[in-house]
């Protein structure tokens, strides 16, 4: 009775263990562990060299990662037609024949994830038009070739990291006109495989990882329509963006990090009307214009950590209604003030730490709003002045703000008046020096009422000075100093009398190579004539006279000789006799070949 009890008891564990009674009647293959109830096999790990079999023909998730398969044969699962997830991650699977998923009409995920797979035959994945997930990172693929993936029409996700791509073709994507998400990682590709995309009509999402492309070029994402999200990230050769690069999308996130921007791109984001999120962390941009983002209308957030940010200027963000977020942790920012916003009220995430801040007036409004603003748990740090170095601004007293966050208006320090009259062509130099707490900036008035810019004729030298160079009768006029701080303004103007020279001198004018001296016309002319040479000197004129005279009696000579054997013929003849000579100008040079002239007689 006993052993009757064991017996039944072993076989009814037997039957549980391969599914109830036949329900995973398939059996379970050596090594493998099954799982009836979830209807999985679990291969992973078992040092398997080839595909094993005996796999259940309800099975729906199969994991054979983490063997040493070399190679998947045609039609290796044909009889596995519930199979939804397959994984054959982290093998040595180098080579995988035409049709060798044929038969997986059900199959949702495959993972093919860190082989040796260095090209896919066209018709691999022929019989996937289920397939929701591909997986082929970290491979050594050089190519996608024409109609890869043309039968995955269902297909969502494609990631394609960490291979050695080098080329992408243009028809590669054919036939996925339901990918949404695609994650390229870690290629060679050095240009934008723009064709390529344009087979993507509904891709919402797209990846570009550690690329060795330099520039965006114009139109790098066209007929992208449905692109939503755009990362490109670390790229460290990337530096241009061009202005229409990013035209036509109506991306709402855009992150461009890790690369070598040196400024906003403003031009290429001008288009970008739907976009509320933007991050260029990790680019050395070093300022953020003024009034330079207006278009775009419905930005939230705008992060840029770790760059070389300096300066954010006034009106940075005008026109911004929606503007919530600032992140700009970890820069070289001093201030930060409240005209950069459209509305300061409106924010409500500031991250300003690990930035060497100055604690003066113009950060008197975040102080004042630091209970209501979030700093996302990162306290801003004053970094000076000494007298509260390394204070976090939660420690501020409400009292003491009005003490310690103070500045002192720009006041221009010498203010002697300043009164030039030159003759046209001098160089002429107005100072303007000035104080304040912060420092105040120097900016220089035409009495056109124009900024007078750090280059040109005109400038203004990085000291604050103004030098008119080569002054000209039009630079005449007022020039204003505006010296400014968050604190006040202060002005000084100056006088500019510059008087014309007479119609005979010169004044200085400008070349590409600088500023140089004009040539005088008349003085030329007259130079001209007095180097050009006479074409002969009298030597030659007495030679050529003597030959032409030489000639000439030659020629006289011959005509009465043959005149005189002419009368001495027989009869009476009655000779009339005309003749013509012409003879050779003198100018010819010489007559040494003996020829005077051209000689004529008529006798009638």
């Amino acid at each position: 009775m006993f052993v009757e009890s064991v017996v039944r008891w072993g076989t009814w564990s037997i039957l549980l263990h391969f599914g109830l009674f036949g329900v995973f009647a398939g059996g379970c293959p050596p090594r493998c562990v099954c799982q009836p109830e979830a209807k999985e096999v679990i291969c992973s790990g078992k040092h398997f060299n080839s595909v094993p079999e005996g796999f259940s023909s309800d099975t729906r998730r199969l994991d054979i990662s983490h063997n040493r398969i070399k190679t998947v044969g045609r039609r290796q699962f044909s009889g596995l037609a519930d199979l939804q997830e397959l994984d054959l991650s982290d093998n040595l699977i180098s080579m995988i024949e035409v049709e060798a998923f044929q038969g997986l009409q059900n199959i949702r995920k495959l993972r093919i994830k860190n082989n040796r797979l260095k090209i896919i035959p066209v018709g691999v994945f022929s019989g996937l038009s289920s397939l929701r997930f591909l997986d082929l990172s970290q491979n050594e693929i050089l190519v996608f070739l024409d109609y890869t993936f043309k039968e995955m029409v269902n297909l969502q996700m494609l990631e394609a990291g960490e291979n050695d791509l080098v080329f992408i073709s243009q028809r590669a994507f054919f036939g996925l006109q339901n990918l949404q998400e695609l994650i390229i990682d870690r290629s060679n590709l050095t240009s934008i495989p723009t064709e390529a995309f344009s087979q993507l009509q509904s891709l919402t999402s797209l990846n570009m990882h550690r690329l060795t492309i330099t520039t965006l070029p114009n139109n790098a994402f066209k007929r992208l329509p449905r692109l939503r999200r755009l990362v490109i990230s670390n790229w460290p050769a990337l530096d241009t963006i061009a202005t229409n690069s990013l035209i036509g999308l109506n991306l709402t996130s855009l992150v461009i990090r890790n690369c070598n921007l040196s400024a906003v791109p403003y031009s290429a984001l001008r288009h970008l009307v739907y976009l509320n999120f933007l991050d260029l962390s990790f680019n050395p941009i070093t300022v953020i214009q003024g009034n330079l983002l207006g278009d775009l209308l419905r930005l939230e957030e705008l992060h840029l950590i770790g760059g070389s940010l300096q300066r954010i200027e006034l009106g940075a963000f005008k026109g911004l209604v929606n503007f919530r977020m600032l992140n700009v942790t970890s820069n070289q920012l001093t201030t930060l003030e409240e005209g950069v916003f459209h509305s300061a009220g409106n924010l409500q995430v500031l991250r300003l730490d690990k930035n060497p801040l100055a604690c003066d007036c113009r950060l008197l409004w975040v102080v004042r709003r630091r209970l209501r603003i979030n700093f996302d748990g990162h306290q801003p740090t004053c970094f000076s002045p000494d007298a509260v170095r390394l204070r976090k601004f939660r420690d501020f007293a409400e009292k003491e703000l009005p003490k310690l966050f103070t500045c002192r208006p720009a006041s221009i320090l010498d203010r002697r008046p300043q009164e030039a009259r030159v003759e046209e062509g001098t160089t002429v130099l107005f100072s303007c020096k000035a104080d304040g707490d912060p420092f105040p900036s120097i900016t220089w008035v035409s009495s056109l009422k124009n900024a007078v810019s750090p280059t040109g004729r005109i400038r203004v030298l990085p000291n604050g000075t103004l030098e008119v160079r080569f002054a000209q009768v039009q630079d005449s006029g007022t020039y204003q100093c505006l010296a400014s701080n968050a604190a006040g303004n202060d002005s000084l103007t100056v006088s500019l009398y510059v008087k014309g020279l007479p119609r005979n001198r010169t004044i200085p004018v400008f070349l590409e190579e600088g500023w140089v001296e004009p040539p005088n016309p008349q003085a030329a002319n007259t130079s001209a004539q007095m180097a050009k040479p006479y074409p002969f000197d009298a030597k030659t004129l007495i030679i050529a006279t003597t030959m032409g005279f030489l000639s000439f009696l030659s020629s006289v000579a011959i005509c009465f000789v043959f005149m005189f054997f002419w009368s001495q013929s027989k009869g009476q003849i009655k000779h009339t006799a005309t003749i013509d000579f012409v003879p050779r100008s003198s100018m010819g040079g010489g007559g040494g070949d003996g020829d005077g002239g051209r000689f004529t007689m008529k006798l009638i």
